[in-house]
Protein backbone atom coordinates (compact mmCIF):
# COMPACT_ATOMS: atom_id res chain seq x y z
CA UNK A 1 0.00 0.00 0.00
CA UNK A 2 3.14 2.45 0.93
CA UNK A 3 4.35 1.53 -2.51
CA UNK A 4 1.00 2.45 -4.33
CA UNK A 5 0.84 5.81 -2.30
CA UNK A 6 3.77 6.97 -3.98
CA UNK A 7 3.35 5.41 -7.05
CA UNK A 8 0.02 7.56 -7.02
CA UNK A 9 1.47 10.97 -5.77
CA UNK A 10 4.15 10.78 -8.38
CA UNK A 11 1.83 10.30 -11.13
CA UNK A 12 -0.21 12.65 -10.22
CA UNK A 13 2.32 15.35 -9.67
CA UNK A 14 3.83 14.59 -12.85
CA UNK A 15 0.49 15.28 -14.52
CA UNK A 16 -0.48 18.52 -12.55
CA UNK A 17 2.07 20.46 -13.34
CA UNK A 18 2.30 20.16 -16.77
CA UNK A 19 0.35 23.12 -16.75
CA UNK A 20 0.00 25.69 -13.84
CA UNK A 21 -1.14 28.64 -15.61
CA UNK A 22 -3.91 31.24 -14.90
CA UNK A 23 -6.14 32.58 -17.01
CA UNK A 24 -8.66 35.18 -15.45
CA UNK A 25 -11.20 37.47 -17.98
CA UNK A 26 -14.64 38.37 -19.31
CA UNK A 27 -18.20 36.10 -20.26
CA UNK A 28 -20.45 38.17 -22.69
CA UNK A 29 -23.09 36.54 -24.49
CA UNK A 30 -27.18 36.40 -23.52
CA UNK A 31 -29.32 33.55 -22.31
CA UNK A 32 -32.42 32.32 -22.50
CA UNK A 33 -35.19 29.98 -20.30
CA UNK A 34 -36.46 26.57 -20.41
CA UNK A 35 -39.76 26.15 -18.45
CA UNK A 36 -43.22 26.08 -17.76
CA UNK A 37 -43.56 29.41 -18.95
CA UNK A 38 -42.72 30.94 -22.39
CA UNK A 39 -40.93 29.59 -25.19
CA UNK A 40 -39.02 26.26 -25.34
CA UNK A 41 -36.39 27.06 -27.55
CA UNK A 42 -33.01 25.82 -26.79
CA UNK A 43 -30.92 27.99 -28.16
CA UNK A 44 -32.25 31.51 -27.97
CA UNK A 45 -30.72 34.40 -26.02
CA UNK A 46 -33.31 36.93 -25.28
CA UNK A 47 -31.73 38.72 -22.62
CA UNK A 48 -27.93 39.83 -22.53
CA UNK A 49 -25.59 37.81 -19.97
CA UNK A 50 -22.61 38.66 -18.27
CA UNK A 51 -19.52 38.41 -15.66
CA UNK A 52 -16.08 37.51 -14.50
CA UNK A 53 -14.03 34.09 -15.21
CA UNK A 54 -11.43 32.73 -13.57
CA UNK A 55 -9.17 29.28 -14.23
CA UNK A 56 -6.64 27.40 -12.76
CA UNK A 57 -4.94 25.42 -15.53
CA UNK A 58 -3.37 22.13 -13.52
CA UNK A 59 -2.37 20.46 -16.34
CA UNK A 60 -2.74 20.23 -20.24
CA UNK A 61 -5.92 18.63 -20.43
CA UNK A 62 -8.33 19.85 -17.49
CA UNK A 63 -8.75 23.28 -15.31
CA UNK A 64 -10.58 24.43 -12.30
CA UNK A 65 -12.93 27.03 -12.91
CA UNK A 66 -15.20 29.38 -11.43
CA UNK A 67 -17.48 32.10 -12.83
CA UNK A 68 -19.69 35.07 -11.85
CA UNK A 69 -22.47 35.72 -13.64
CA UNK A 70 -25.37 37.92 -13.68
CA UNK A 71 -28.49 37.84 -16.67
CA UNK A 72 -32.16 38.11 -16.27
CA UNK A 73 -34.20 35.56 -17.21
CA UNK A 74 -36.96 36.08 -19.76
CA UNK A 75 -40.82 34.00 -20.21
CA UNK A 76 -43.18 34.81 -22.64
CA UNK A 77 -46.11 32.52 -23.62
CA UNK A 78 -46.70 34.85 -26.36
CA UNK A 79 -43.01 33.35 -28.13
CA UNK A 80 -44.13 29.79 -27.70
CA UNK A 81 -44.84 27.75 -30.23
CA UNK A 82 -47.23 25.96 -27.95
CA UNK A 83 -51.12 27.23 -28.71
CA UNK A 84 -52.21 26.76 -25.28
CA UNK A 85 -49.10 28.42 -23.94
CA UNK A 86 -49.59 31.53 -26.07
CA UNK A 87 -53.79 31.56 -25.37
CA UNK A 88 -52.37 31.63 -21.66
CA UNK A 89 -50.35 34.62 -22.49
CA UNK A 90 -48.20 34.18 -19.05
CA UNK A 91 -44.36 36.28 -19.22
CA UNK A 92 -41.89 36.82 -16.26
CA UNK A 93 -38.66 38.21 -16.05
CA UNK A 94 -36.30 37.17 -13.02
CA UNK A 95 -32.56 38.48 -12.29
CA UNK A 96 -30.17 36.07 -11.39
CA UNK A 97 -26.69 35.79 -9.93
CA UNK A 98 -25.30 32.48 -10.54
CA UNK A 99 -21.98 31.58 -9.13
CA UNK A 100 -20.40 28.18 -10.99
CA UNK A 101 -17.56 25.95 -9.81
CA UNK A 102 -16.14 22.86 -11.83
CA UNK A 103 -13.81 21.05 -14.07
CA UNK A 104 -12.81 22.15 -17.86
CA UNK A 105 -11.33 18.95 -19.90
CA UNK A 106 -9.61 19.90 -23.16
CA UNK A 107 -9.75 17.75 -26.08
CA UNK A 108 -6.83 17.92 -26.99
CA UNK A 109 -3.52 19.01 -24.96
CA UNK A 110 -3.54 23.01 -23.81
CA UNK A 111 0.23 24.08 -23.11
CA UNK A 112 0.21 27.47 -23.23
CA UNK A 113 4.33 27.95 -21.84
CA UNK A 114 5.35 26.33 -25.40
CA UNK A 115 4.54 29.66 -27.60
CA UNK A 116 2.64 27.76 -29.72
CA UNK A 117 -0.84 28.61 -31.30
CA UNK A 118 -3.63 26.38 -30.07
CA UNK A 119 -6.82 25.76 -30.34
CA UNK A 120 -8.87 22.71 -28.80
CA UNK A 121 -12.67 22.20 -27.81
CA UNK A 122 -13.35 21.27 -24.92
CA UNK A 123 -16.23 20.14 -22.20
CA UNK A 124 -17.35 22.05 -18.59
CA UNK A 125 -19.14 20.78 -15.85
CA UNK A 126 -19.52 20.77 -11.98
CA UNK A 127 -22.30 22.65 -9.97
CA UNK A 128 -23.76 26.48 -10.00
CA UNK A 129 -25.82 28.32 -7.44
CA UNK A 130 -27.94 31.02 -8.99
CA UNK A 131 -29.62 33.18 -6.22
CA UNK A 132 -33.26 34.55 -8.07
CA UNK A 133 -36.69 36.10 -6.30
CA UNK A 134 -39.65 34.26 -5.83
CA UNK A 135 -43.09 35.21 -7.24
CA UNK A 136 -45.94 33.17 -8.55
CA UNK A 137 -48.95 33.81 -10.99
CA UNK A 138 -52.55 34.14 -8.79
CA UNK A 139 -55.45 32.25 -10.00
CA UNK A 140 -56.25 35.45 -12.78
CA UNK A 141 -52.76 35.10 -14.46
CA UNK A 142 -51.20 37.98 -12.34
CA UNK A 143 -47.98 37.79 -11.35
CA UNK A 144 -47.25 38.49 -7.57
CA UNK A 145 -43.98 38.43 -5.62
CA UNK A 146 -43.38 36.54 -2.30
CA UNK A 147 -40.71 39.04 -1.30
CA UNK A 148 -38.39 36.26 -0.67
CA UNK A 149 -35.24 34.75 -2.24
CA UNK A 150 -33.67 31.85 -3.00
CA UNK A 151 -30.83 29.70 -4.36
CA UNK A 152 -31.14 26.81 -7.21
CA UNK A 153 -28.45 24.78 -7.08
CA UNK A 154 -28.17 23.06 -10.91
CA UNK A 155 -25.42 21.49 -12.90
CA UNK A 156 -24.15 23.04 -16.00
CA UNK A 157 -23.16 21.04 -19.14
CA UNK A 158 -20.97 23.29 -21.49
CA UNK A 159 -19.24 22.52 -24.75
CA UNK A 160 -17.03 25.16 -26.15
CA UNK A 161 -14.12 25.69 -28.51
CA UNK A 162 -10.79 27.83 -27.26
CA UNK A 163 -8.00 29.65 -29.41
CA UNK A 164 -4.63 31.92 -28.30
CA UNK A 165 -4.21 33.30 -31.28
CA UNK A 166 -3.68 36.72 -29.70
CA UNK A 167 -0.77 36.36 -27.55
CA UNK A 168 -2.11 36.21 -23.64
CA UNK A 169 -5.44 36.78 -24.69
CA UNK A 170 -7.97 33.45 -25.27
CA UNK A 171 -10.88 33.46 -26.95
CA UNK A 172 -14.08 31.48 -26.74
CA UNK A 173 -17.28 30.26 -27.63
CA UNK A 174 -19.35 28.24 -25.78
CA UNK A 175 -22.66 26.71 -25.44
CA UNK A 176 -24.16 25.76 -21.60
CA UNK A 177 -27.04 24.77 -20.38
CA UNK A 178 -28.37 25.05 -16.97
CA UNK A 179 -30.53 22.09 -15.25
CA UNK A 180 -31.31 23.13 -11.78
CA UNK A 181 -32.99 21.48 -8.88
CA UNK A 182 -35.87 23.96 -9.06
CA UNK A 183 -39.18 24.30 -10.38
CA UNK A 184 -39.51 27.99 -9.19
CA UNK A 185 -37.54 30.16 -11.43
CA UNK A 186 -40.47 30.88 -13.80
CA UNK A 187 -43.52 31.00 -10.48
CA UNK A 188 -44.91 27.82 -11.73
CA UNK A 189 -44.05 26.81 -8.26
CA UNK A 190 -44.52 28.95 -5.63
CA UNK A 191 -41.63 29.14 -3.03
CA UNK A 192 -44.70 29.02 0.21
CA UNK A 193 -45.60 25.65 0.82
CA UNK A 194 -49.35 27.53 1.99
CA UNK A 195 -49.59 28.48 -1.78
CA UNK A 196 -48.07 25.45 -3.69
CA UNK A 197 -51.35 23.05 -3.80
CA UNK A 198 -53.25 25.73 -5.01
CA UNK A 199 -51.62 27.64 -7.47
CA UNK A 200 -48.50 25.20 -9.21
CA UNK A 201 -49.06 24.31 -12.92
CA UNK A 202 -47.44 22.76 -15.64
CA UNK A 203 -44.76 19.69 -15.76
CA UNK A 204 -44.12 19.87 -12.08
CA UNK A 205 -42.19 16.69 -12.34
CA UNK A 206 -39.90 18.80 -14.99
CA UNK A 207 -37.31 21.36 -13.33
CA UNK A 208 -36.14 24.53 -14.65
CA UNK A 209 -33.26 25.11 -17.33
CA UNK A 210 -32.13 28.07 -18.63
CA UNK A 211 -29.17 28.65 -21.02
CA UNK A 212 -25.77 30.68 -21.52
CA UNK A 213 -24.56 31.29 -25.57
CA UNK A 214 -21.52 33.63 -26.44
CA UNK A 215 -17.88 33.85 -25.65
CA UNK A 216 -15.05 34.26 -22.99
CA UNK A 217 -11.74 36.61 -23.21
CA UNK A 218 -9.08 35.76 -20.82
CA UNK A 219 -5.79 36.66 -20.48
CA UNK A 220 -2.94 34.33 -19.39
CA UNK A 221 -0.61 34.71 -17.11
CA UNK A 222 2.14 32.19 -14.87
CA UNK A 223 5.31 30.85 -14.34
CA UNK A 224 6.28 28.11 -16.28
CA UNK A 225 5.77 25.02 -14.57
CA UNK A 226 8.66 22.52 -12.78
CA UNK A 227 8.11 18.61 -13.28
CA UNK A 228 8.34 18.29 -9.36
CA UNK A 229 6.28 16.48 -7.04
CA UNK A 230 4.06 18.26 -4.29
Amino acid sequence: MRYLTVLILFFSGTVFSLAQTYEVGVLLGGSNFIGDVGATNYIAPSKPAFGALFKWNRSSRHSFRFSLMYTELEGKDSKSDDPRRVERNYSFTNQIIEGSLGLEFTFFEWDLHDEKIHATPYLYTGITAAYHDNFFFSRQGILKSENTSSIAYGIPMVLGFKTNVIGNIIIAAEIGARYTFSDELDGSVPDSKDRQDALSFGNINNNDWYMFTGITLTYTFGDKPCFCVF
